[in-house]
């Protein structure tokens, strides 16, 4: 008889007989494995956090004590402890529930999260407003190794070392980060100091050497570092936490027996524990980065399912990015813990010392650049649209204020699907567009992202080249890289009763949209506008002549984007002109397959024509 099926919520679950947990731990991933064979989502690191989400459930009064994921890519056990198994079978469909931890979905999700290196922040200050509301209930961290690469993390550590109120973090250490030590001897010496008499002696030592002059405080010192020797924290030590750890993560007993005895430990905690990406399903422990974030798969090879033989744009990027390094030395490049998610793992294979990796840092990322620019090199910043919008200040600050030629190569912009919210990049036109000096190019397809590459390096110029997640228009693909003109769009099809100006890979459902309103008896022009800034104002002037009728599509909100830049123009020309924008509306874009949503936001062809022609009436 299945466990899992019999846990509604954690209630159930600290019912059961502890002997059962390994039994369910299986269940678990086995519904894991098979819900994101079907759905695709983050699998390897869910898979790795099994044992460490359902002992905080077990232990913990959840929802009263609350936990903080980072990220929340680890978090699929966590959603079918809470109630949400029927709903897992849909998880990441449009209309089914998110694949991160929601706020609105459950009370045991505590805090929506989707980015990086967030959780201690919010678990300080969730701590903080528990001390001042006088409530009992704990808080605990969940923090993925790789979150520990960001500057956030550590400048939350800091101030909950200052602050000293009761904080569990729980360092989960997959491998491939920080600690592989994980043997008897660790073991026993995490059991050891985790205990209450341990902590309580060393306590009563501590309190007993400070009451002397500068000797005791010193004696204390140096005791606290001859402890920290023995073990990999010395650094949370330093910050003002009691490490433990590490320990096996994927051990249920262990982790259980560890959390009784830390959760009555005063001021900040980290727990270190270790776990296997992708445990229990082979071809994940063996790929572990593949199986981070997979589509459909077959469960039994681990093969992958319904993969397009078009070329993605981030396979264009990448290769016209090495076409371009072969012939400049100059050029390096820079991501953010994003290597295959960029295609910048090609580059780094061919050319490791003009590449870096400078882990979930993005303003770092950024700052680097500046330097790099401002000593005469060439780099280009690979990131996700979305995870840009953490390095705000340093594109306007470092690099846009002191015009340095440094390129962004802004992947997943517009909406990447199943993702949902927190990773859809639809806000960098409009948040970028406002920053002087700055150039923004959108490609229609993969071969004209090629030319804007090489575009963006001739520039000399701050530029940013965003384009969108997936495979390509299956278009031609030229030899080489060629410069296009900065600020130029290129008219595709002339017409008299309207005209589009499409934006980035807009442009060629525009183009469908055109044909279809033709079969309606409305003749529509296209402008492949390649430029959000600086914007081809001489297009939009010849596309008056033909008509007043003008319609902007992109894959942006419509607040700030590219539509907005075409009525500010018209505007302060004191043209005359009828205007329709599409794009996103003032709203939260939810998850969904991309085609699903483009058809819902009057984004594909068939919709377009729709808009237009019933505008037009």
């Amino acid at each position: 008889m299945k466990v899992l099926p019999s846990i509604k919520s954690p209630r159930d679950l600290r019912l059961i007989k502890r002997e059962l947990l390994p039994t369910l731990c299986e269940e678990l991933r086995e519904q894991i494995i098979q819900t994101a064979s079907h759905n695709g989502g983050h699998l390897g690191s869910s898979l790795g956090a099994v044992e460490i989400i359902t002992a905080l459930h077990y232990v913990f009064n959840t929802p009263d004590d609350k936990i903080v994921f980072d990220t929340g890519h680890q978090a699929y056990a966590h959603k079918l402890l809470t109630g949400r198994q029927k709903e897992f079978t849909k998880v990441r469909t449009k209309g089914g529930i998110s694949g991160f931890p929601k706020r609105y979905e459950s009370e045991f999700d505590t805090f929506g999260v989707g980015h990086a290196s967030t959780a201690i922040s919010a678990a300080l200050g969730m701590a903080i407003a528990r001390d001042q509301q006088h409530s009992q209930d704990r808080v605990i961290a969940v923090v993925g190794d790789g979150c520990m690469t960001g500057g956030m993390a550590y400048e939350a550590m800091q101030n909950a070392g200052l602050l000293r109120t009761d904080l569990l973090v729980i360092l989960n250490d997959n491998q491939m980060f920080i600690s592989q030590r994980v043997g008897a001897l660790g073991k026993a010496l995490t059991k050891l100091l985790t205990t209450k008499y341990v902590q309580l002696a060393e306590e009563k030592a501590t309190n007993f050497l400070q009451r002397f002059d500068e000797l005791g405080n010193n004696a204390a010192k140096l005791a606290k570092r001859a402890r920290s020797i023995l073990f990999p924290g010395t650094l949370f030590e330093e910050m003002g936490f009691r490490y433990f750890g590490p320990v096996n993560g994927n051990d249920i007993d262990a982790m259980i027996d560890v959390l009784e005895n830390v959760k009555n430990v005063k001021g900040p905690v980290i727990l270190h524990v270790v776990t296997k990406k992708g445990k229990g399903y082979k071809p994940a422990e063996d790929s572990p980065t593949k199986f981070h974030g997979v589509g459909l798969f077959d469960v039994e090879t681990g093969d992958s399912l319904g993969k397009s033989d078009r070329i993605s744009f981030t396979q264009a990027f990448s290769k016209a990015l090495l076409k371009l390094a072969d012939k400049d030395e100059k050029i390096n490049a820079i991501t953010a813990a994003m290597p295959e998610g960029t295609g910048l793992d090609a580059f780094r294979d061919k050319y490791p010392a003009r590449y870096f990796d400078v882990g979930i840092a993005e303003e770092h990322a950024a700052t680097f650049a500046a330097g790099l620019a401002a000593n005469g090199l060439k780099p280009v910043v690979a990131l996700y649209s979305t995870f840009a919008q953490r390095c705000f200040d340093q594109i306007l600050h470092d690099i846009a204020l002191q015009n340095l030629p440094v390129v962004f190569a802004l992947d997943r912009a517009g909406i990447v699907g199943e993702d949902g919210p927190t990773h859809h990049g639809v806000f960098d036109i409009s948040f970028l567009r406002e920053i002087p000096q700055l150039l923004i190019a959108a490609p229609a397809d993969e071969n004209e992202l090629q030319h804007l590459l090489k575009t963006a390096f001739d520039a000399k110029a701050p530029f940013v080249l965003r384009y969108p997640r997936g495979a390509g228009f299956n278009v031609p693909m030229d030899d080489k890289p060629k410069a296009l003109p900065v600020g130029k769009g290129i008219w595709l099809k002339k017409g008299k009763d309207v005209t589009i100006l499409a934006i980035g890979n807009r442009v060629h459902p525009a183009e469908k949209a055109a044909e279809l309103l033709a079969e309606k008896g409305i003749k529509a022009g296209v402008v492949n506008m390649r430029f959000v800034k600086p914007l081809d104002t001489n297009a939009i002037d010849e596309a008056l002549k033909n008509s007043q009728y003008i319609v902007t599509v992109e894959d942006n909100v419509l607040a700030g984007g590219f539509g907005s830049s075409v009525a500010e123009y018209l505007v302060d020309k004191q043209a005359k002109f009828h205007l329709l924008r599409l794009g996103y509306p003032d709203e939260f874009v939810e998850h969904g397959k991309s085609a699903l949503l483009y058809a819902q936001y009057d984004l594909d062809a068939q919709h377009q024509a729709d808009k237009i022609s019933n505008w037009m009436k």
